[in-house]
């Protein structure tokens, strides 16, 4: 089984979100839009569907509002994302940290692909 990656989108509290998993498990493989190796700031949601599917990461954002249309059209489009986890506005660092190593320690390959999961997971 192999681990996944993470991709925090712009809208999160990435450094404390990053510093709080980092710490509990170093081998964790966590970027965020805006870092070297990332998406720059501001790239649009579609381009951010293509990054991750080429980059086998799940996208961690607070977007609600328009990730489901488009994740919808990506996938008409005959693409694919490893998935999307969409996070509550008022979730707490510590609390997004706990839930993204929980996915990494226990999911399977592939168990998100082309999915939204909304957190916290139950």
């Amino acid at each position: 089984m192999s681990q996944p990656c993470f991709l925090l989108d712009e809208n999160m509290a990435h450094r404390a979100i990053r510093k709080l998993l980092l710490r509990r498990e170093p081998k964790v493989h966590i970027l965020a839009v805006g870092q070297p190796d990332a998406p720059p700031l501001s790239t649009p949601d579609p381009e951010l569907l293509i990054w991750i599917e080429e980059h086998g990461c799940l996208l961690v954002t607070k977007n609600r509002a328009s990730m489901p249309t488009h994740l919808r059209n990506h996938l008409v489009a005959g693409r694919h994302v490893p998935g999307i986890l969409i996070v509550p506005q008022r979730m707490a660092p510590w609390q997004i940290s706990d839930q993204l190593y929980l996915i990494w320690i226990a999911s399977l390959q592939d168990e998100y692909q082309d999915q939204i999961v909304y957190l916290p997971l139950r």
